[in-house]
């Protein structure tokens, strides 16, 4: 999955106690950051702004926060279903640091946070007696960091160029990138070896067997991105820029900089952002600055096809201090400026989007847009296919790198004629669709709704008539997957049924891997992972001994292999293939058929009991 929130966009995190670190990032105050005079005015004022933030509707969880003491180690899954199933807490957030006794606790509303304290304070759990009480909220850490550097507490980091910030490899030869990429990687895999033999040693004798092939090259070294997502901000000067941020907010850090001298950047991403630097520039309406949640324009993102030249812009429009009237004078702006003549000499923005971005609402998971002006969608091909691509949809970064990437997904996950996949976190339908030609079926589930109306499109447009898409939770949807694909299955045919997930960069949750391991009819499982670090933990679980939790036979590691979907940077794409040890004594197919059985048997004795319930209590307040 993409990583470019690490590598270009240097994703701001406002300090673990503040929420929604999404509302705070991008802050720019080029001026402050210039100010070579320091009175003692100036580190008080920048004392009291510390908790300026607070004002604003944004952050009302900071301020009903609640501390909870002497809760023993426990599982953050463990308490959260304490909070919202058995106590009944409307809760907005749980902020809790590794392996300690407390935890804090947000709410939207003093009532909210009142009813917590009362419920919680003396409550006993897990045999203890937990302690509850009102928290602070966490200082702005922007404000905080600069009243240090103002009254010397702190020096002043140095600033990165923007090369530095997001292509930290680029003054390597491309040959040295990738023995550095290799080295990295294969520490990586040793350690999750070595912890793997601590916790389980039956693994040992399939970890002896392990091999790792090292990290393939891309392609396509520069120009490769086919998404960017630019800040709107200042540069040093006070000037505005379209381009990626230095630094992290929490570090004192809000300039962005200009891209035109980044490798990685195609030349059609590159005039996009200096087209809308100047649409910007000449424009009435003002760059977004979060001290104060001043200003519209916020980001940028361009998304570009280097199979049809097609290019999409999404420009992110902070609209709380715009009326109607205005959000509709700005998109007629944004349309009135595309469609000038001298903006298409050199290139053509071919679909225009505006987006509201902006605090979302309870339970909202991406922020709206609306069409604008051109195509809906552009068109990228891999392996051979054509893809559909709507605004947000995922689609890999580095096109070129992507039929490497799918290939080697291909060749370690060996399907024949008579193989069901399930693409977990399917997307636009890309892996799914490239497997689809050897392989009987496949099933992909996408939680984006968006997105699996691409798959399915696209499914159709390259004729594809042996997939089937699901708009939901991977967690609910893979045993449904599973029970589909073995009901389908001939009998007197053995099942082979492969599992494909490529998951966001922080992995699948621990629910999906509950489920993929439960589903014994799963024998091999190919884990396409863009940040290795954090899957690392999702290795670890398919690979634990079974247990109370992790029912099933565990998956161990066969071989892997890397392609190097980010030239320039340090990330580096990661293909696991794991496998299950064969039962040897009963019939896979009539064991698995037998689980789902029993499992449908259990549910609809759940209805039953139910109905049953609704009827006595029915009756019973009749009778009353």
């Amino acid at each position: 999955m993409d990583v470019e929130n690490a590598e270009n966009q240097q994703t701001l995190s406002v300090d673990s106690n503040i929420e929604n670190a999404e509302n705070v990032e991008n802050k720019e105050s080029a001026e402050q950051a210039s100010e070579s005079v320091k009175t003692s005015d100036d580190i008080e004022k920048a004392g009291n702004n510390e908790f300026e933030y607070l004002e604003r509707n944004e952050f009302t969880s900071e301020i009903y926060k609640i501390e909870v003491k002497n809760l023993g180690y426990f599982g953050i899954g463990e308490f959260k279903k304490l909070l919202k199933t058995t106590l009944k807490l409307d809760i907005t957030k749980i902020k809790s640091p590794t392996r300690k006794e407390f935890a804090f606790v947000c709410f939207r509303n003093q009532e909210d946070q009142q009813r917590a304290l009362e419920t919680l304070n003396g409550y006993k759990w897990k045999g203890k007696v937990l302690k509850a009480m009102a928290a602070k909220a966490s200082a702005d850490p922007l404000h905080k960091r600069r009243g240090e550097e103002l009254s010397g507490e702190t020096k002043p980091k140095r600033q990165r160029t923007a090369k530095e910030a997001t292509c930290p490899l680029a003054e390597l030869t491309y040959e040295k990138q990738l023995e550095q990429k290799t080295e990295e990687m294969s520490a990586l895999l040793k350690k999750y070896t070595q912890e793997l033999r601590r916790l389980n040693p039956a693994a040992k004798p399939h970890l002896d067997k392990f091999q790792f092939n090292g990290v393939l090259a891309s392609p396509a070294v520069d120009g490769y991105r086919n998404k960017n997502e630019f800040s709107i901000g200042k540069n040093a000067d006070g000037e505005i820029i379209v381009g990626f941020r230095l630094g992290s907010y929490s570090d004192g850090s809000v300039e962005v900089a200009d891209v035109q001298q980044l490798p990685h950047l195609p030349a059609q991403a590159k005039w996009a952002a200096f087209s809308f630097q100047q649409l910007v520039r000449q424009s009435k309406f003002q760059p977004f600055n979060p001290v104060g949640n001043l200003g519209h324009f916020r980001q940028l993102m361009v998304r570009t096809s280097s199979a049809t030249g097609e290019l999409m812009l999404v420009a992110g429009i902070y609209s709380s201090n715009l009326s109607e009237t205005e959000q509709v004078e700005l998109q007629q702006e944004l349309k009135n400026f595309y469609d000038q003549p001298e903006q298409n000499e050199t290139h053509k923005c071919s679909s225009l989007y505006y987006q509201d971005v902006k605090h979302r609402e309870a339970g909202q998971m991406i922020n709206p847009v609306t069409h604008l002006a051109g195509s809906t969608h552009i068109t990228d091909t891999i392996q051979g296919l054509q893809f559909r691509i709507s605004p947000l949809a995922f689609f890999q970064i580095n096109t070129a790198g992507a039929n490497v990437l799918y290939q080697q997904a291909i060749d370690l996950a060996a399907p024949t004629p008579d193989t069901t996949m399930l693409d977990i976190c399917c997307g636009t339908g890309t892996i799914a669709l490239a497997f689809a030609k050897h392989c009987k079926q496949v099933f992909g589930v996408e939680i984006v709704a968006d997105a699996i109306k691409d798959a399915e499109y696209n499914a159709e447009a390259n004729k594809i008539t042996n997939c089937k898409f699901f708009a939901g939770n991977a967690d609910d949807y893979i045993k449904s997957m599973v029970r589909e694909a073995l009901y389908g299955q001939e009998p007197g045919k053995p099942v082979d049924l492969i599992a494909v997930v490529d998951p966001p960069r922080a992995g699948l949750h621990n629910r999906s891997i509950a489920a993929i391991r439960s589903a014994s009819a799963i024998k091999r499982l190919v884990y396409v992972s863009c940040n290795p670090n954090s899957a690392k933990r999702n290795f670890i679980e398919l690979s634990r001994p079974e247990s109370k939790h992790w029912k099933g036979e565990p998956f161990y590691p066969k071989s892997a292999v890397a392609v190097d979907m980010f030239p320039h940077t340090t990330h580096t794409e990661l293909v696991i293939l794991f496998e299950r040890e064969a039962k040897t004594s009963t019939d896979a197919v009539a064991q698995a058929k037998e689980e789902t059985k029993t499992a449908d048997v259990a549910a609809e004795t759940e209805e039953q009991v139910a109905k049953t319930e609704e009827t006595a209590t029915t009756t019973t307040t009749t009778t009353t």
